[in-house]
């Protein structure tokens, strides 16, 4: 990265030959020649290759939050129309110069200071800071929230900089059967690998602005596909954390039970780096309390090797031989990742299938848990609040809202409701509830992952992210690393996602994932490691030319 320095003799007398005959000495003038350092490029630029540049004093905080505004400012105000991020913090530049000034006098605090990082608009932050934090939704707008979420005291803790909030489906795709990205506030956010392309799931704003640049850093949560489909449909390196590895609390919620927070990047580095810091206990989030004692440095997984004499098992009942699940296109792809698996030194154990896979596709009980969750756990959050200008302040006040301001919650195609009536209709924590949750962990459990995994001796399973994926390890509360796995060929004939969106679509990306038991991240982001490094699949197509920011460091150091 910061090229090499040659040195030339300067007014030398030198003994030159020519054509075989000594000449008479000369003296010779010549010039230093120096390779000027490279400063990265913001598409791609890691949080190592910020960090370097950083304590070689190429650019400092203040410079990468100028260039990243303009980065954002040049997809928000002059198109085409991402909707990838809501707001931007007015106190980041402030931020940056104390945090540059630290790093000067006393050194960074760890490998995230000073970097930027853009948080999905359900992660609380104090008002004071100058954001909001809504859920996409006008009902939260100059809300107040008590404080801090968990994993942003850490990200602070650690140094990093809070950028902005990025859009997302709103409530996190709780709100009804709506497309993937929209939300009230943040309108129909796309994805950057074709006009007007799904984002995907619910983190979708985080997904679209780290696939071209717009933060060093993202962060997403996921109940059901929220981190995952976004990595997979932005070309993105994703971890979806076993739930209570990662704190909730100061998260908007869905379900306790489901709910986790975590990174979606450009590599498996990044994403390792981030988790580091975001993982760990929180006394306001309890389910942390049951997670190792210490927290790994995920950073040490990072091993091109790390599948060598591995077990990866491929459960394709339900989740690669249903029809319509999976096609053509990923299928084949899929499958030439399973030769590269086992190029890498792992034995892939095809099929190993989950005991309770049919039954998966059928229960209903996930629903049942997700609607008496959100119900008592958003009321819990609106009362929370220390100030709500809407007046809101439960589950039933939010219907009766967006109902009250259709131009802001309920415009055309983005009207339905049911998810938010269906969840208002329940009656709480009763039986039927701590059955279907109990059941969820008989089948994404017990009967699911880890009895795959016990059956064949497996470390991880494998398979596509797209499809039915991500749902065992969401009723399970386990862990999900995604990477990048291939592309739709150019002559992929578009089809609706939505009433603004398209999926597939030519060029359009999508991931592979790596599935195992509670707190098995470590192993993962491993394998997940070494397929990255061995394919390089996110380097073979970038984003269309006219949703890539053209600003770079070079534009805004020094002014």
């Amino acid at each position: 990265m910061f090229g090499i320095t040659r040195w030339v003799c300067i007014g030398c007398w030198v003994t030159l030959t020519v054509n075989g005959f000594v000449q008479p000495q000369s003296r010779v003038e010549t010039v230093e020649l120096k390779k000027q350092p490279a400063l990265p490029d913001l598409y791609e630029a890691s949080v190592l290759e910020l960090q370097e540049g950083l304590d070689a004093g190429l650019f400092t905080s203040v410079d990468l939050i100028k260039a990243y505004f303009a980065r954002i400012d040049e997809v928000n105000l002059k198109g085409p129309e991402l909707r990838a991020v809501i707001e931007t913090n007015p106190s980041a530049l402030a931020q940056a110069a104390a945090l540059d000034y630290e790093r000067k006098t006393s050194g960074k605090r760890s490998l995230m200071h000073g970097i930027p990082i853009l948080l999905k608009d359900n992660i609380a932050t104090v008002a004071e800071e100058g954001m909001n934090t809504t859920a996409g939704s006008f009902s939260l707008l100059s809300s107040v929230v008590p404080d801090d979420a968990g994993v942003v005291k850490r990200l602070r803790k650690a140094g990093a900089i809070i950028l902005g909030k990025a859009n997302l489906s709103e409530f996190a795709h709780f709100r009804g059967n709506l497309a993937s990205g929209w939300s009230g506030r943040g309108g129909q956010c796309t994805a950057a690998y074709f006009p007007g392309s799904d984002p995907c799931g619910s983190s979708s704003g985080s997904g679209v602005a780290a696939s071209i640049g717009l933060a060093a850093v993202t962060l997403g949560s996921e109940t059901d596909g929220s981190i995952t489909c976004p990595s997979s449909q932005n070309n993105l390196a994703g971890i979806k954390p076993t739930v209570g590895l990662t704190s909730r609390a100061g998260v908007i919620p869905i379900s306790q039970n489901q709910d986790t927070v975590g990174p979606i990047v450009r590599s498996i580095s990044d994403a390792a780096i981030v988790l580091s810091v975001i993982a760990g206990k929180d006394p306001n989030d309890n389910f942390t309390l049951a997670q190792p004692n210490v927290v790994p440095n995920y950073i040490k997984a990072l091993k091109k090797d790390a599948l060598v004499g591995k077990r990866i098992g491929v459960p394709r009942k339900v989740f690669l031989d249903v029809p319509d699940i999976i096609d053509e296109t990923v299928a084949a792809a899929f499958e030439t990742a399973l030769t590269t698996i086992k190029e890498l030194g792992a034995t892939v154990v095809d099929p190993a299938d989950l005991p309770s896979a049919e039954e998966i596709l059928t229960s209903n009980n996930e629903t049942i848990v997700l609607d008496v969750d959100f119900k008592v756990q958003l009321n819990e959050w609106y009362e929370s609040l220390l100030e709500n200008p809407s007046g809101v302040r439960s589950l039933a006040d939010l219907i009766a809202f967006n109902d009250a301001n259709p131009e802001l919650e309920e415009p055309t195609n983005f009207t339905d409701q049911s998810e938010l009536i269906e969840s208002e209709a329940t009656t709480g924590f009763n039986a039927t509830y701590f059955q279907a949750l109990a059941f969820d962990h008989d089948l994404g459990r017990t009967r699911g992952i880890d009895a795959t995994l016990q059956e064949f001796n497996l470390d991880a399973l494998l398979l596509p992210a797209p499809g039915l994926t991500t749902v065992p390890a969401a009723i399970a509360g386990y862990p999900i690393v995604t990477v990048p796995l291939g592309f739709y060929p150019d002559n992929t004939t578009t089809q609706s996602a939505g009433p603004l969106t398209v999926y597939p679509a030519p060029g359009v990306p999508f991931g592979l994932s790596f599935l195992g038991t509670a707190f098995s991240e470590f192993d993962l982001i491993g394998f997940a490691f070494a397929y990255e490094q061995k394919t390089q699949t996110r380097l073979a197509r970038k984003a269309f030319p006219a949703a890539i920011p053209s600003t770079q460091l070079a534009d805004v150091i020094g002014k």
